[in-house]
């Protein structure tokens, strides 16, 4: 007999062509399994008649029989079964503290759904805070090597740990596309981009000087385009004049940790389906 697991925490995804009948064949298969339904949510991408589902379950889940009837009911279907076990990531970093220290955190206290392998940096700065938490740190300084150069031996490193994802949590360096390459929808990053005319090392302050009256933070996935990959999570929050730049700065440094982890949140449980360049998150 097929080896059986408890579905207490299974995930089912499937994304396909939208056609009629679709839910009433899924849940059928689900049924014959002796499968609950727990919750279901489906979307249908009109633009390109194209069907998203995940569905949680409940119940003795045989993998491979489940998945087989679903690819022979679904045959132009992609699918995949997920237990929704903690995902193995490394966080790349560089001086700035707030994202390291927000996922630290809540990494210690199991609200990430996920497992912080490693700690990488250019710089020396954050291995002190790293440490505290138990988590190994590797300092792979960039003086004096080419960007290439230095691109090989971060890799190396992340090599050792074969992580299903990678976070930069204020990872100030440009990636170049063949480092990028290997992580397709892996790669994670977070940016300050609703001040998208203010480009450089001083963003606030050049927000400052032009007085904008909103701060706010995007994460998305990286692709060879540097900012422009899909978009998991965005917010914003209120500043006026009487903010002075050091405060706008506080404010973004607030909102992009909180935007970085609650996008971390969505792609480890499993919510965030890739559509081209823009993303199906369900919530």
């Amino acid at each position: 007999m097929p080896a059986t697991t408890p579905a207490s925490s299974h995930i089912l995804l499937i994304r396909c062509p939208d056609e009629p009948g679709l839910i009433y064949k899924i849940s059928g298969v689900l049924f014959r399994h002796g499968l609950n339904i727990l919750r279901n949510d489906e979307f249908v991408e009109r633009a390109d008649n194209h069907f998203f589902m995940r569905t949680e379950l409940a119940g003795e889940l045989a993998a491979e029989d489940l998945l087989q009837e679903l690819r022979t009911t679904l045959p132009a279907a992609d699918i995949r079964l997920s237990d929704n076990r903690p995902k193995n990531i490394v966080l790349l970093v560089t001086k700035e503290h707030h994202c390291l220290s927000e996922l630290l955190v809540r990494h210690a206290f199991q609200e990430l759904n996920a497992r912080i392998l490693a700690v990488v940096s250019n710089y020396e700065v954050l291995g002190d805070l790293t440490r505290q938490f138990g988590i190994p740190f590797h300092c792979v300084s960039h003086e004096g090597k080419t960007r290439e150069a230095h691109e090989v031996e971060v890799q190396q490193i992340i090599g050792q740990y074969a992580p299903e994802f990678v976070v930069l949590a204020k990872y100030m360096r440009i990636l170049s596309p063949e480092f990028v390459l290997p992580y397709a929808n892996r790669l994670i990053n977070i940016h300050h981009s609703f001040l998208p005319a203010f480009v450089g090392a001083s963003p606030y302050a050049q927000a400052y000087e032009r007085g904008v009256k909103i701060i706010g933070a995007t994460a998305h996935f990286v692709n060879e385009q540097l900012d422009q990959g899909p978009i998991i999570a965005q917010s914003v929050i209120p500043v006026n004049h009487t903010h002075s730049a050091a405060e706008m700065a506080q404010a973004g440094r607030d909102v992009e940790k909180i935007v970085l982890a609650r996008s971390l949140r969505l792609v480890f449980s499993e919510r965030v389906f890739v559509h081209h360049n823009k993303t199906i998150i369900f919530e």
